[in-house]
């Protein structure tokens, strides 16, 4: 997190990725959060490439087109909590000893050079303390995030290019976790997996934080690829093939004129097996390196181990993917609601926007509860 103002403002969440932002506003209502604003706008592969803005003025017009566009409300505030790459980031627990706070910040920053792979000074760096779940500490347990300048500074031109003011910077995690989280707390460990458009992140959470983040190239949009080149249907056929249809064994598809004419057992679940074997092999290394590094998490005495994955994203949307990775991983798996702080009790959508399409907006969600909790 990399706050610019102290002001408690009203502002929207922005999520910018390589192919899309996502907009979202939230609104109080008595004493809940409803929806207010939404939108998805695409980008022109390019102008992002692997978190790093490559054009800056285009992706300052591509925003302001996309909030004259919004769904809903439209937006009066020119504040904005906007993400930041995951991929980019290093996020680190580390621990320190009972000092004064005032004394605190600048040790942080002298142990930090420790975990960060770049001079300092070419970082800009947060922290923040973990509140202990269970147990009272000697220590400080520290979360420490930094991004490189390089990588920040683009976007802050280019929101500041558009109109707006940066209220706060976050990095997708620390936004996923906020939005699928309930009350930013959990006893035990979740293992939460973004499926975006062009990478799936891992991002374990465990009492009261972030404890470990990762990526990799299996994407959303692989998936989606593959059915189209395996069934000889364009991009957007098979998008909504893979969503009504996903890896459910019943599935027969023949394709004729847009229709399905025809069914043959599993064509999509066949397409996908090395893909899917390779996503399952990646999250089973993730668990394995977090089962062997996780020893400090502070956790009640039957905490420990993750004990449920989450899913987000747009490829949550497979059809059947959670029971095919909890059989493989013999852990509960289950789509995320990102609208568990925000909605009543038992509410998974809000508006127009369907749950299927809240998961993309996930990331979206969790700035969006960011920005309505700095007014």
């Amino acid at each position: 997190m990399l706050e610019f103002l102290t002001l408690k403002l009203e502002a929207f969440g922005l999520d910018i990725s390589d192919l899309s932002l996502k907009i979202i506003k939230l609104k109080k209502r008595g004493k809940s959060l409803t929806l207010a604003s939404f939108l998805e706008e695409k980008i022109e592969p390019g102008i992002i490439k692997g978190g790093e803005v490559r054009d800056e003025k285009r992706l300052a017009e591509i925003i302001k087109e996309a909030i004259k566009k919004v769904k809903g409300k439209k937006l009066k505030t020119n504040y904005v909590v906007a993400s930041l790459p995951e991929e980019k980031a290093y996020l680190e627990v580390i621990q320190m000893p009972r000092v004064p706070e005032e004394d605190l910040k600048s040790a942080v920053i002298y142990e930090a050079e420790n975990y960060i792979p770049l001079p300092i000074e070419d970082v800009y760096l947060d922290s923040q303390i973990i509140q202990p779940v269970f147990n009272h500490l000697d220590h400080f347990d520290i979360l420490i995030a930094a991004l490189p300048k390089k990588t920040v500074d683009p976007y802050l031109s280019s929101l500041k290019l558009a109109g707006l003011q940066p209220l706060v910077f976050e990095i997708e995690s620390q936004a996923i976790a906020r939005a699928l989280i309930k009350n930013e707390t959990a006893i035990s460990s979740y293992l939460l997996i973004d499926l975006g458009a062009t990478r799936t992140g891992f991002i374990i959470f465990s009492g009261n934080s972030l404890r470990f983040t990762s990526s990799i190239p299996v994407s959303s949009g692989n998936f989606t690829e593959i059915i189209s080149k395996n069934l000889g249907v364009s991009f957007a056929e098979a998008e909504k093939l893979k969503i009504k249809y996903g890896l459910e064994e019943k599935i027969k598809i023949k394709i004729r004129d847009g229709m399905v004419v025809r069914r043959e057992k599993g064509k999509i679940f066949e397409a996908l097996v090395p893909a899917l074997v390779d996503l399952i092999q990646q999250i089973r290394r993730c668990l394995n390196y977090y089962q062997t590094h996780a020893s400090h998490e502070h956790l009640p005495p039957n905490g420990g181990g993750v004990s449920k994955i989450l899913l987000c994203g747009g490829g949550a949307n497979l059809k059947g993917l959670p029971d095919l990775l909890s059989l493989e991983l013999k852990l509960p798996v289950e789509l995320g609601n990102p609208w568990i702080n925000i909605l009543p009790e038992g509410k998974r959508e809000a508006g127009e926007l369907s749950f299927e399409e809240s998961l993309k907006y996930t990331t979206a969600l969790g700035l969006a509860l960011r920005g309505i909790k700095e007014k």
